[in-house]
């Protein structure tokens, strides 16, 4: 039934709202998968860029010679996998798209705003955040690496609370869709 349709059903005449109507289509088990998978992983990618700012707080506080032991395993040399989950957000909200029957599409204009700020929280991420973890990797790793810990420090706080911002504007405006 369209949104405001009427439905006689037991002799009684009911209305629709367009809200209601908007939770009911495309509601296949395979949505509901790719719906919650798509909404995990925006939480855990938004998640790690918020623990990346809070570790680098705290490794500025310490310095890397008198770090906790909890900083010190955050920073051991390796890749951010939990970070990268980023990028499968926009995958799959775009099969979330290609599985919804016509009721999502790229004319949608919260989907592509969407799209976008997601595209420049992943670059700003993959361009600036986790290359500046890595040589603070370094600097814990080896203090005498000549990484200046302090300016980094700085530069993953703000660069991560600044990705936190978009990545939460970008949630908001995907589940507004305004």
């Amino acid at each position: 039934m369209a949104p405001g349709e009427r439905s006689a059903r037991l002799g009684r005449v009911t209305y629709v709202p367009t809200a209601v109507a908007a939770t009911l289509h495309a509601r296949t088990a395979a949505y509901d998968i790719v719906l919650l998978a798509h909404v995990l992983s925006a939480l855990v990618g938004l998640g790690t860029v918020a623990v990346a700012g809070a570790y680098a707080w705290a490794l500025l506080r310490s310095g890397p010679q008198s770090a906790s032991e909890s900083v010190r395993r955050y920073y051991r040399p390796g890749v951010n996998w939990a970070g990268r989950v980023l990028v499968l957000v926009p995958v799959l909200g775009i099969a979330l798209i290609a599985m919804s029957q016509g009721d999502w599409s790229f004319s949608d204009g919260w989907v592509v705003a969407g799209l976008m700020l997601w595209t420049v929280a992943v670059a700003v991420a993959e361009g600036v955040l986790w290359p500046a973890e890595r040589r603070l990797q370094s600097a814990v790793v080896d203090p005498s690496s000549g990484t200046d810990v302090r300016a980094t420090c700085l530069q993953v706080v703000g660069t991560a609370g600044g990705v936190a911002v978009v990545l939460v504007v970008a949630m908001v405006v995907m589940v507004a869709k305004p």
